[in-house]
């Protein structure tokens, strides 16, 4: 009997140090063994922001958005003005030249360009107070050896495609536009099977689109960057940056898409990258650009539900300040037979009534809330994270508390250091929520509360100086 006992114990002992392995070599989070590993390894927040160094930054990641290719063009136009509304910076765009119809072959086998629907797209993100971020795809008609997402017959017609398409958006004989960011190809893994020196090599694809880039005369400073794989996968980092290197092409960004309902793979992508960087120290300051994010590649009615919204915002505040360009996907749903079908958008169509703003469309208003100078954020937990800037004097802390089973409460102690007076109100809002506030005098320079979270619950804590 004794001995069973022992092995009984010896058994769960050895259970729960081989979970966490158990589930790094599956690689596949299925939902229960990824909510025992949380409950098991999860660390509750004790957060510590510390007032007195605010930082400046030049860039929020929320102020970046994506639209993919729902419609032929025209997407953004009756939705304009309510994307100006979220202060974007940058508005990412693929499909630009096989939608757009951009390049085309005559009769006698000529190529000429016709910029008209491009152009249209392009004054509509600028109407919105946004730059484009180009996405150089996919191969047009007149170039490709098959399809769209084929290779080119000829790579020297590839890279003058790109060499006109710079210097009409960048250039300054076209529209005049600075700091542009040109992408190679959309989910180029996904979309046309490229691979980094595989049969259809994406490498090439690269190489003749930078030489293009390169060669565009008279532009504006523009940023030339890929692949916009669908997954951050190391042997593109590594090919991609070797072969860069050697070749002597421009890399001004590294790209990747990231579709995940678990922040620990957004956190582990930025990590990871980190690491694989050091083996390239002439690329340490590249830029991270995440082109495209959201909890599901597929379309999933998740989208439509506020599971969305604090998935977002838990997402920009895993990151924050790490990447500064974070896009969400996407902007508008496509046409359906219903207004809420679970597409990405953050908008519905406008084929079934006035386009609404869905939850994640609340969620960047909300973050639009947190603009300013930002402080450090000490004691973030596996569920609970959170973002503190400061604008006018108003502190603001976004605390968001996220888990993608929604069973997680957390009462979360939050400190604030170095406080600049020793009255002020305090106000808690909640994310499509109540507001409350109340009048604090402290004795110190330090101050501390304690906030319960509702599983899946967002609040700004906001602390006013009362002005003597």
């Amino acid at each position: 009997m004794k001995k069973k006992i022992i092995f009984k114990y010896l058994s769960i002992f050895l259970i729960t140090l081989l979970l966490p392995a158990l589930i790094h070599s599956i690689g596949k989070k299925t939902s229960f063994y990824n909510q025992a590993y949380q409950n098991l390894t999860g660390t509750k927040a004790q957060i510590v922001v510390d007032l007195k160094n605010p930082e400046l930054i030049d860039e929020f990641s929320w102020n970046n958005l994506a639209q993919g290719g729902e419609e032929i063009s025209g997407m953004l136009d009756p939705v304009k003005g309510e994307l100006k509304n979220l202060k974007p910076k940058y508005i990412r765009i693929d499909h630009v030249f096989d939608f757009y119809k951009t390049v085309k072959k005559d009769a006698l086998g000529s190529f000429f360009y016709d910029w008209t629907k491009l152009d249209k797209e392009i004054s509509i993100i600028l109407e919105t107070g946004a730059k484009p971020f180009i996405s150089l795809s996919y191969m047009p008609d007149a170039l490709s050896k098959g399809n769209e997402v084929d290779e080119p017959v000829s790579w020297n017609e590839w890279k003058e495609l790109i060499r006109k398409t710079v210097e009409h958006i960048s250039g300054r004989g076209g529209l005049k536009i600075s700091d542009v960011y040109y992408e190679v190809w959309n989910e180029p893994d996904l979309f046309g099977g490229f691979k980094p020196g595989g049969t259809k090599d994406y490498l090439a694809l690269y190489q003749y689109a930078a030489i293009g880039a390169n060669e565009a005369k008279d532009t504006l400073p523009f940023k030339f960057g890929g692949p916009a794989t669908t997954s951050l996968y190391k042997n593109w980092f590594d090919s991609l940056i070797k072969f860069v290197n050697s070749n002597n092409l421009p890399l001004d960004f590294f790209s990747w898409h990231r579709y995940s309902k678990y922040l620990e793979d957004y956190e582990k992508d930025y990590y990871d990258l980190k690491s694989w960087i050091l083996a390239h120290p002439k690329y340490s300051g590249i830029e991270l650009v995440i082109s495209e994010f959201g909890h599901n590649s597929d379309a999933d009615i998740l989208y439509d539900k506020n599971f969305s919204a604090i998935h977002t915002l838990a997402v920009y505040s895993t990151l924050f300040p790490k990447i500064q360009k974070i896009f969400l996907f996407e902007i508008k749903d496509g046409p359906g037979g219903e207004k809420y079908w679970g597409r990405w958008g953050i908008l519905t169509h406008e084929k079934l009534g006035t386009p609404e703003k869905k939850p994640r469309y609340k969620a960047i208003e909300f973050l639009n809330k947190m603009n300013g100078s930002w402080y450090p954020v000490y004691g973030q937990g596996s569920w609970v994270k959170a973002i503190a800037t400061t604008d006018r004097k108003v502190v603001r802390l976004l605390v968001v508390n996220y888990d993608p089973f929604e069973k997680h409460h957390e009462n979360v102690p939050v400190s604030f250091l170095n406080l600049f007076h020793k009255e002020f109100t305090f106000r808690r809002l909640e994310f499509l929520g109540a507001v409350a506030e109340y009048e604090v005098k402290v004795g110190g320079d330090s101050w501390t509360t304690s906030q319960m979270m509702a599983p899946n619950s967002a609040v700004i804590l906001e602390i006013t100086p009362k002005e003597n």
